[in-house]
């Protein structure tokens, strides 16, 4: 390492002496700069993230839509929609449907991805600047490097966001709809084409049928989403939740970057590639979040099946085939699922569909179709965990409780009568 001029090569003696002479320290801040040139408004540089994933999906083919595509997409969802009015009360979500290419998927979910991940990162950035920061630099410095410990924060909110983009690219690669996971990612009902021909692969049924049976449970998604008010703030309050519970192993977090030159950008990028550096610690606090995250997302999934299932009775031969293939894509979750919870630390997978179909179904048969979605009316009428174990006592309950007499907010995050066990 170049010495500073008229200091001694000592590293205890010279409080900069990581950074060799002046001019490779320059040399350094110059790459950071232009490394966080990006605008950033939150924890995470979003503009580099989505960036990554539209990188990532065109290096691996991303067609435009072409107009036939759009046309046979609008016409699946229209029609689905039409059947989905025989089997649920709940109106229509559909009011202008779409056909997206995979780019146009990452486009239109980013605000929404974007209110889902900044609670988790926030608290990544805010640890791993931290410990960045004070991992390179000798106690005598620390006190002199102020502007560099703000710029390693942003480099924090760059990490987690390169990782946020690999994590949505991989995804976008998979998906065939704007609510393959679970969550209302757009207000629009949406289809990719390249997306449903993926899914059809291997597949012997027909293309048009395959378009049809997606189509239907793209439908009945948004008409969840559009139609039961409180049911997005359940979803995102069990994610916020579960962000106030992140606590980073500070110890292995600092042994992971005691290996990292700092100013050594290459460095920096093969760790963001490993993932490693944000992987949170998962405490009791997170765990229960999760339950009560995948609980809800059953009685979602569970419901969604049941109408269209019903819906699709007598129209698609093979239905039941592609019922089944999706309940196991969705109770497992697939490999770009896999990749983002590994990456941001979120499973978005229906453990208990099978348990929440049978519930649904219970209920149909007992209360009716209008008796069965008018427990989507309110969340203090909602299943619990517990009662996934036992649908059956759940059925037996009171049917004919009063709504008007429940509390008037139904927005709560994570209160009572929430879809989930409590914690």
């Amino acid at each position: 390492m170049t010495d500073l001029p008229g200091r001694e090569n000592d590293p205890n003696d010279n409080p900069f002496a990581m950074f060799g002479d002046r001019e490779q320290m320059a040399a350094a801040m110059r790459q950071f700069a232009d490394m966080l040139s990006a605008p950033a408004s939150g924890p995470v540089n979003w503009d580099m993230a989505k960036n990554i994933a539209r990188h990532a999906v065109a290096a691996e083919g991303d067609p435009s839509v072409m107009e036939g595509e759009r046309r046979q997409i609008v016409d699946a969802l229209q029609l689905a929609d039409l059947w989905l009015n025989e089997v649920t009360t709940l109106p229509s979500g559909v009011n202008a449907p779409e056909a997206w290419s995979r780019s146009e998927w990452i486009e239109k979910t980013v605000p929404v991805w974007k209110q889902l991940c900044d609670p988790v990162a926030a608290r990544m950035v805010e640890t791993m600047g931290g410990t960045i920061g004070s991992a390179g630099l000798p106690e005598e410095a620390k006190a002199m490097a102020g502007p560099l410990m703000g710029m390693l924060k942003q480099m924090s909110g760059m990490m987690v966001g390169s990782q946020i983009g690999q994590a949505l690219g991989t995804l976008a690669g998979e998906v065939v709809g704007s609510s393959d996971i679970g969550l209302p990612l757009s207000d629009n009902a949406a289809l990719l084409p390249g997306g449903v021909a993926k899914f059809s692969q291997g597949l012997d049924t027909p293309a048009e049928e395959i378009r049809l049976y997606l189509a239907l449970r793209e439908a009945a998604h948004q008409r969840l989403f559009h139609h039961v008010p409180w049911l997005r703030s359940r979803l995102y309050g069990a994610v916020e939740e579960y962000a106030r519970g992140i606590v980073i192993d500070v110890s292995a977090l600092e042994q992971q970057l005691g290996n990292l030159d700092i100013t050594n950008p290459e460095s920096l990028q093969e760790a963001l590639n490993g993932g490693a550096l944000i992987k949170p610690q998962e405490t009791e606090q997170q765990k229960a979040a999760l339950v009560r995250l995948e609980a809800l997302l059953a009685l979602v999934e569970g419901w969604v099946s049941t109408v269209v299932d019903d819906a699709a009775t007598g129209k698609l031969p093979a239905a039941a085939a592609l019922s089944e293939l999706v309940r196991r894509r969705r109770a497992t979750g697939g490999p770009a699922e896999r990749t983002f919870a590994t990456l941001v630390g979120l499973e978005l997978r229906p453990r208990r569909l099978r348990e929440a179909a049978s519930l649904w179904q219970a209920l149909k048969a007992d209360r009716g179709i209008e008796g069965r979605d008018a427990v989507w009316g309110h969340p203090d009428l909602m299943p619990t965990a517990d009662d996934l174990d036992d649908p059956m006592g759940f059925v037996a309950g009171d049917a004919d409780l009063d709504i008007s007499a429940l509390d008037d907010d139904q927005g709560g995050s994570s209160g009572g009568g929430d879809a989930a066990p409590s914690a």
